[in-house]
């Protein structure tokens, strides 16, 4: 994308890219993902961030943001209801055609926004994900995790390839509806990502690393035993697969998370 058409949207009423963020308990770490977005190189974005009744900082750290950018906005819960409920009440926010999704301790490259966007829409592409790279809680590289050209909703179950900080949909290919999230504590995400694979929308992988997912401790990737219960739940009882198939595909899950952890994707 050339400077001109940057410039031209960067002044348009409406941004073009709507950043979806759920927050809760985030001070550590929102304010270095709210400046990764601000740095961006494609400057038509908003940024909608939900907290999620934190008891924290997080709101005011936040609100600081959005009181020198107004393309930060802040939205608060009056009761903590989990990051579905979250995201969803910035996707009802949402003014943008192009949706992407950010967790509050993640990072973004620069130009991130900009080489997705152009990526998409060379190649009429609905949803979109990118190579990324893995961080230590305190920021210190682990891996990076590398993406496919492409893949559908039986090779998703198989391989859920995405992280969702790297996630972007064009909504005027893919239906707004199908970006509801259901009501789950955990997995919510997949579970959205799913709906819309099986909707007969092809996922295209953009390999650059333009991302970094950070691992904290306790969280639930961190808990593999914790995962798999989520997963197979996931499979079994929103994806209504037969247990012989749920195991199936929870095995090739685990064996390319297994890849994911030494870096060989």
């Amino acid at each position: 994308m050339d400077k001109v058409d940057l410039k031209a949207e960067a002044g348009a009423s409406v941004p073009n890219i709507s950043i979806i963020m759920p927050t809760y308990n985030s001070e550590a770490f929102v304010g270095e993902t709210i400046e990764s977005v601000i740095a961006q190189t494609y400057p038509s974005w908003e940024l909608l961030v939900v907290d999620d009744c934190s008891s924290d900082g997080t709101c005011c750290l936040v609100g600081g943001y959005a009181r020198s950018d107004a393309r930060v906005l802040l939205f608060r819960q009056e009761t903590n209801q989990g990051p579905a409920a979250a995201r969803n009440r910035a996707l009802r926010e949402a003014r943008g055609r192009f949706v992407a999704y950010f967790d509050s301790d993640d990072l973004w490259a620069p130009e991130k926004l900009e080489r997705q966007l152009a990526f998409m829409r060379d190649g009429g592409v609905g949803m979109c994900f990118t190579s990324y790279e893995t961080i230590n809680e305190d920021g210190s590289h682990r891996n990076y995790v590398h993406v496919p050209e492409s893949i559908g909703y039986k090779g998703f179950l198989k391989a859920p390839v995405t992280c969702t900080h790297t996630v972007m949909f064009d909504t005027e290919i893919v239906d707004r509806s199908l970006l509801v999230m259901p009501d789950l504590r955990k997995r919510q995400d997949g579970a959205t990502w799913l709906r819309v694979l099986r909707s007969g929308v092809t996922a295209h992988g953009l390999d650059e690393i333009l991302a970094k997912n950070r691992k904290r401790k306790g969280s639930v990737s961190a808990n593999k035993l914790s995962a798999m219960k989520y997963t197979w739940h996931l499979y079994r009882h929103i994806e209504g697969l037969s247990a012989p198939y749920a195991a199936y595909c929870q095995f090739w899950q685990l064996f390319h998370a297994t890849l994911k952890r030494i870096g060989r994707m």
